[in-house]
């Protein structure tokens, strides 16, 4: 089965548009390019699998994905949306050769293969290009860390909290981020089961902390919402 379709743009200016790559010169750009293939993956398409060989780097050009952990045969945990810039599998550079985490497409998200090899040559060459992409690797591991912390020592009302405000945060502003996920989707954010996940988004709702309509979430109370998160 083809996991995705090739898509034929041209290579120029595609990477250069992405805000990591923008300080990049024009030589750089078109080396890294002649190291790339583009693929675009329809909604709801797996882009890659957890334990599965890892021979790219992925960034994500436009779209959204969900990054997840398989835990069981029929169990995971959601990890983090990735949204456009973003890169996946980015250990790979550093020798790991398998994923290990999935990845799906929420919406038709193109996405760019990179050589891991050059890749790793531009990040020694531009100090300013590996700074900025570790920046960025950081505030994911900042993340995983909160994601710890919610599965040690909080009970489900604080960690469907700490999942709303994650997924309505100011980094998927752009994105109408709700629109993609079910509440199962929600669920797997928050660690705690789909009709816990519903039940307490009405309580939510009845409190007057966020409305609900269809799918949509909208955090009237982000003060309260936050103080539930904290307290666990």
């Amino acid at each position: 089965m083809n996991t995705g379709s090739q898509n034929n743009r041209k290579n120029s200016d595609i990477l250069s548009g992405i805000g990591c790559f923008r300080d990049l010169s024009d030589d750089d750009i078109s080396f890294l390019s002649d190291k790339k293939t583009q693929l675009v993956y329809a909604e709801g398409e797996n882009i890659f699998k957890q334990g599965a060989f890892a021979p790219y780097v992925m960034l994500i050009i436009s779209g959204l994905v969900k990054v997840y952990l398989q835990t069981g045969s029929h169990r995971h945990i959601n990890i983090r949306l990735a949204r456009t810039g973003d890169f996946l599998a980015f250990q790979s550079v550093f020798g790991e050769n398998v994923y290990n985490y999935s990845t799906i497409a929420l919406k038709e998200s193109l996405i760019c293969m990179i050589s891991k090899e050059g890749l790793k040559e531009l990040l020694l060459k531009n100090p300013g290009f590996a700074l900025e992409i570790t920046s960025r690797n950081c505030r994911n591991e900042s993340h995983h860390l909160e994601i710890i912390k919610n599965l040690s020592y909080k009970q489900m009302r604080g960690k469907l909290a700490s999942a709303l405000l994650y997924l309505a945060s100011e980094d998927f502003s752009n994105e109408d981020v709700f629109h993609y996920l079910t509440r199962q989707d929600i669920a797997d954010f928050s660690s705690i089961s789909q009709e816990s996940t519903v039940r307490f988004l009405k309580e939510f709702e009845k409190e007057g902390i966020i409305r609900l309509d269809g799918r949509e979430i909208k955090i009237l109370d982000r003060d309260n919402l936050l103080a539930i998160s904290r307290r666990g």
